[in-house]
């Protein structure tokens, strides 16, 4: 997907006239504006995944995010001292290093959907939404309407890339939407600087990995099943072609066995699976906030594969192609997401990276 094709109904950033344009290589002429770079880069004029319009005259102090994704975009552009709260905070260990403290530091509002009396009573400024509307997340009919943020003095933004993805008319099968996640997030907090450098991290990996795979022809490209661990055993739930976790797999150089259906996610059968007979099963799990109980669940995730009478005779179970990486930097936007573009092209194309596996 081109970077200008979410945009139709996704969020989309301009600056003011007074600012000056330029910016950010691959974006539509509005958000290659956003870097600022012409002085403060403000006022930011940001709308969201139905194109009604948000106004920032000068950065946010006080920010709330719904869920980890959108609080590790802030941690790496700089921002991490202006989170006062967020929900779906990540497990201990999530997230590497000085970032990982970080995030721990902040407090929790909600250990899943942060209850709407909570969120409009923290003395927050903005709330970053991964979610839209949260319809699918469980009791999010209760979350606040765009008059009750408005009333608490709280401006609403959504991570586009996952937020407004479904509503879109374009597949992800690139990474450009979660860039320009991260590069809202920069003109909005006056980080622009710090959002270019990780888009062109990003930008880097991805590139080399499409160097080296990029010549592939389509229908030699392995196929690749995410086996959501977490979501059940009962009944699996594929990852669809608007879903983050298909750009990842399609940069990658692989073919998600289930492209084929709309939206982002979707339950599918294990009659389903069988006839797709992936080369390749990805063990998403989520992590334990232990290593030892997060590398127990990828085990447990790869047995059950394994003496289930359905996919034990799976070509992937057979020859063992299982990769062991986590849910979260699968199908949730963040910079790690190129981290795992790479992950999956060196196990599925080892011959394309030979210097990798001396």
């Amino acid at each position: 997907m081109r970077p200008g094709k979410l945009c139709g109904l996704a969020v989309v950033v301009a600056v003011a006239a007074t600012a000056c344009g330029g910016g950010g290589g691959g974006g539509t002429g509005e958000d290659s504006s956003a870097s600022g770079r012409g002085g403060s880069g403000f006022p930011v004029r940001v709308t969201d995944c139905k194109g009604a319009p948000t106004t920032f005259s000068s950065p946010p102090r006080k920010i709330v995010t719904s869920n980890a994704a959108a609080l590790e975009m802030l941690l790496r552009l700089g921002a991490g001292d202006r989170v006062i709260g967020t929900g779906f905070p990540p497990g201990k260990g999530a997230l590497p290093g000085e970032l990982g403290a970080q995030a721990q530091r902040v407090p929790v509002l909600g250990k899943h959907i942060i209850p709407k009396e909570k969120l409009l009573g923290s003395g927050a400024d903005l709330y970053i939404d991964t979610f839209a509307a949260m319809g699918a997340m469980g009791g999010a009919g209760d979350a606040p309407t765009p008059e009750e943020f408005r009333a608490a003095g709280i401006k609403h933004l959504y991570l586009a890339s996952t937020a407004c993805a479904p509503m879109a008319a374009a597949p992800q099968r690139d990474l450009s939407g979660v860039e320009r996640d991260i590069e809202r997030l920069g003109a909005v907090t006056g980080t622009a600087p710090r959002a270019k450098e990780l888009v062109a991290g990003m930008r880097a990996k991805t590139a080399a990995v499409h160097k080296a795979v990029g010549a592939v022809p389509e229908k030699q490209r392995p196929t690749y099943f995410l086996f959501d661990y977490d979501a059940g055993t009962k009944q699996p739930m594929a990852v669809c072609r608007k879903q983050v976790a298909n750009a990842v797999i399609t940069q990658a150089g692989a073919r998600n066995v289930f492209d084929g259906c709309d939206g982002d996610f979707k339950p599918v059968s294990w009659e389903d699976v069988v006839a797709k007979d992936p080369d390749w099963i990805q063990l998403a799990v989520r992590n334990r906030g232990d290593a030892a109980a997060t590398d127990q669940a990828f085990d447990q995730a790869a047995a059950f594969l394994r003496d289930f009478p359905a996919t034990k005779g799976l070509t992937a179970v057979r020859k063992g192609h299982f990769l062991r990486i986590g849910s979260e930097r699968t199908t949730i936007a963040g910079v790690r997401n190129a981290d795992t573009v790479e992950e999956i092209a060196h196990t599925v194309h080892p011959d394309r990276f030979p210097a990798a596996h001396r």
